[in-house]
């Protein structure tokens, strides 16, 4: 099969997806060496890891709106350069409160990314549930190589060469994006951003049956996404009991599983069904935080750990679900303001499970996690029951 040029913008796409992955993952490994750094809870570290997510979240929708009017290249490669830019800043933090605000620029830099790359890759694809797939891969391999390169970096320098780890990946991914990616020309050059925010448009837009329910899932898997992101190697550490070294690598395996899964997840969505595919991932995750919950010893926490990463392989159903539901007129706009409502909402998971961990323990704040996707199930099954009719 000959290479097509479509193929690397994916490979691409995807890198640089790892690349703003990389740069708030290197982060969780390092959380109680934080904590103790500035001398503040591990709710406050929540907080600061919230304020990401939520500055991640919120920069979805003007990226869709920013990537009609200037081209999706243009908009990339801003998002990978500033994703650079803010984790040397986040590195050099030197308050907790200067490490609250970096972390939140942080997010809105490499939160420009995803929906303009979803955006351009789903005009090269038909097949939109695989290219998805594939793009998401860049979490989870950058959730397998972030723990190993910030606990060697953390080992040998401390907290702060960890969070410049997002330096180092960002910067060649960069340039390898202006080499190589060509110039996209904008749809709508001449669109004033202003005139594109429309409140009863948006309301609409937000308000389809299949637009809500969807977002609604995505929200769910979004709460449990940050908070497994943010706090499971410090469960595994500090509420498990494990060594260091073994709950760095069990976070390594959670995003090995689920790189491995996701292009899976993807395919069955495209060839089945998105609701049954997102059925799977969490029936997954409700086995596998109720193991890591009421299990004990490693045994136990590989098999919860390996249901986990196949949990959070919902993204790739869920999202292609938006598409289906999207023109292709308004994927840019749409799309990126689904994202900035469920991942807004979703990111309220970091401060809650640490809030949670700080009063009730790890164990009570990893059983909401399990909560969540009972949720989650539950209103794919009631949709399921009410579209057939029963």
């Amino acid at each position: 099969m000959n290479w097509s040029y479509r193929n690397t913008v994916l490979i691409l796409c995807t890198s640089a997806f790892f690349a703003t992955v990389t740069a708030r993952l290197v982060i969780s490994p390092v959380v109680p060496d934080i904590v103790d750094s500035f001398g503040v809870s591990t709710g406050a570290v929540g907080l600061a890891l919230s304020g990401m997510w939520a500055a991640y979240a919120l920069s979805q929708f003007p990226s869709g709106l920013l990537g009609d009017r200037y081209g999706e290249r243009r908009i990339i490669v801003t998002a990978i350069g500033g994703t650079a830019v803010a984790s040397a800043l986040l590195a050099l933090s030197p308050t907790y409160f200067s490490f609250l605000l970096f972390a939140v620029v942080l997010g809105a830099a490499a939160g420009l990314h995803y929906s303009v790359a979803t955006t351009l890759l789903t005009g090269l694809y038909d097949r939109t549930g695989r290219a998805i797939g594939i793009h998401v891969t860049g979490a989870p391999l950058a959730g397998l190589l972030a723990p190993i390169l910030a606990a060697l970096a953390a080992s040998r320098y401390g907290w702060r060469a960890a969070v410049a780890v997002g330096v180092a990946v960002a910067v060649p991914i960069v340039i390898v994006l202006v080499w190589r990616i060509r110039p996209t020309e904008p749809r709508h050059p001449d669109r004033r951003m202003r005139d594109q925010i429309d409140p009863g448009l948006l309301a609409e837009l937000l308000s389809r049956p299949a637009v809500a329910y969807t977002t609604v899932l995505s929200a769910l898997g979004a709460f449990t996404w940050q908070a497994t992101a943010s706090f499971l190697p410090a469960f595994l550490e500090v509420g498990y009991g494990l060594s260091r070294t073994d709950a760095g690598l069990l976070f390594s395996w959670y995003f090995l599983v689920n790189g491995g899964v996701q292009p899976v997840i993807g395919a069955l969505s495209d060839r089945y069904s998105r609701d049954a595919a997102a059925g799977l991932t969490m029936t997954a995750g409700l086995i596998g935080f109720g193991v890591l919950v009421t299990g004990n010893g490693l045994p136990a926490a590989i098999g919860g750990v390996t249901c986990v990463g196949v949990a959070m392989t919902w993204g790739a159903p869920l999202q292609s679900r938006f598409m289906d539901a999207l023109d292709s007129s308004e994927r840019g706009l749409g799309f990126g303001l689904v994202r900035t409502v469920y991942m807004t909402l979703g990111a309220t998971g970091s401060v809650a499970i640490g809030a949670t961990a700080d009063v009730f323990g790890w164990m009570v704040a990893f059983s909401l996690l399990s909560a969540v996707m009972g949720v989650a199930l539950v209103t794919i099954a009631a949709n399921t029951v009410l579209s057939l009719g029963y």
